[in-house]
């Protein structure tokens, strides 16, 4: 049935407010990751220290996300209410590292705080979403996730253009997750949001005893595998890289606005397009052929280091449009195949064990390249992506991905 003038213009606001509070308050993840250059210049960051930066955030998110979806909060809370909240204790957490010594263990602890209170921002978002959904929940889905990559990629931005001083992008990270907790009041809820069900402690476990739900969290956790090691360490990569033919303030420069554009822009436009990809063609096809290319690209992408900086960049974007082409459509695949009062729970539990995979990537990276060099190190990020598509092959051979995306699988 069509929606009537009222409800699109109130669809078009909730998704314009929802996308860009998602932005904001996602500055906060890689913000710290983003100014490690810069803190490395100032203090003793080893490389296990340096890893932490970024797997605190995941394993806190981990945590969050588990205790989310074993309390129902997902579904069982205004989800507008629940953002705002995370949102500012997130912004608090951020901002404290301005007041510690960046090597101590409270940093960490401020970064797993931070992750731990993103459960109510990403999965939350992406329960707000599907309430507007009309024969478009892949492409509404991947807004979010392009919002979510943009927010992810908006630290390199800032860091480029902070100056020398790192402080700037932790400050400009937490005034922008401050400002999405009051603007996400705003955003209304759609007309299929679901009666919030009772507490039970044993729902999280449909999204892997059923089959299909089964299919499509195996699918996103070979995603994942890939996809936050690729954005913890591509700017470094890029750095490195660039120093060999450029002066070093070039090289730190260049290499934070082309992770910027890989990760930021680049993923922001992949999400988007790929959500409305996977409406017109399939999720299932959609998947297989991103994880495909992001795959193929991790297994060249390292062994392009020292190469022409305009080469590097163009392969970086074209990593980053692929690794996220496809992730919303696994959230997406929940959505619609499991039980529409759970989807807050569903989406959260996906997240919670693709992050928690997260952090052996993340930390085996920076091992890997210091044995191995940069080519075999990001040629092992494709081993999740090629598993993903032998899942998702699977789940469109089932008689239930008939219900995904109008019956297009």
């Amino acid at each position: 049935m069509a929606s009537s003038p009222v409800d699109r213009a109130a669809k078009r606001l909730s998704l314009t407010l929802l996308a860009l509070c998602t932005t904001a308050a996602l500055a906060l993840w890689f913000s710290a990751t983003a100014v490690l250059p810069a803190l490395r210049l100032e203090y003793e960051i080893g490389p296990t220290l340096a890893s932490l930066y970024t797997s605190a955030v995941q394993a806190g998110f981990v945590v969050g996300t588990l205790a989310s979806a074993v309390l129902g909060l997902a579904d069982r809370l205004d989800p507008r209410r629940f953002f705002m909240v995370s949102a500012l204790i997130g912004a608090i957490a951020n901002a404290a590292i301005l007041w510690l010594e960046p090597a101590s263990p409270a940093v960490i602890l401020c970064r797993a705080v931070t992750g731990a209170v993103m459960a109510g921002v990403y999965p939350v978002g992406m329960k707000m979403a599907t309430t507007w959904a009309d024969g478009d929940l892949g492409l509404l889905i991947g807004l979010i996730v392009g919002a979510l990559t943009l927010g992810s990629g908006a630290p390199h931005l800032l860091n480029a253009f902070g100056g020398v001083d790192w402080r700037f992008t932790i400050a400009a990270a937490s005034a922008l997750a401050v400002l999405a907790a009051l603007v996400i009041n705003f955003a209304p809820l759609g007309p299929r949001t679901a009666k919030a069900p009772p507490f039970d402690p044993h729902a999280a476990l449909r999204a892997w005893r059923h089959p299909p739900l089964r299919l499509a969290n195996i699918g996103y956790l070979g995603h994942m595998w890939e996809r936050y090691a690729m954005w913890a360490w591509l700017a470094l990569f890029l750095e490195a890289s660039y120093a060999l033919s450029m002066a070093p303030a070039a090289a730190e420069f260049n290499a934070r606005l082309a992770a910027f554009a890989a990760i930021g822009v680049g993923g922001a436009f992949g999400a988007v397009a790929g959500g409305r990809l996977a409406d017109v063609f399939g999720r299932t096809a959609l998947t297989m052929g991103a994880m495909a290319l992001s795959g193929a690209t991790a297994l060249v992408m390292g062994f392009l280091f020292g190469g022409p900086p305009g080469l590097l960049f163009a392969v970086a974007l074209f990593w980053g449009v692929t690794v996220i082409a496809d992730s919303g459509q696994f959230s997406a695949s929940l959505a619609e195949l499991g039980p529409p009062e759970r989807v807050g729970t569903m989406l959260t539990i996906q997240t919670c064990a693709g992050f928690l995979l997260t952090l052996a990537t993340i930390h085996l990276i920076p091992h890997l390249v210091a044995a191995l060099g940069w080519g075999p190190a990001f040629a092992c990020l494709a081993i999740g992506p090629f598993l993903g598509v032998v899942a998702m092959a699977r789940l469109r051979a089932h008689p239930e991905a008939a219900q995904l995306a109008g019956g297009r699988r």
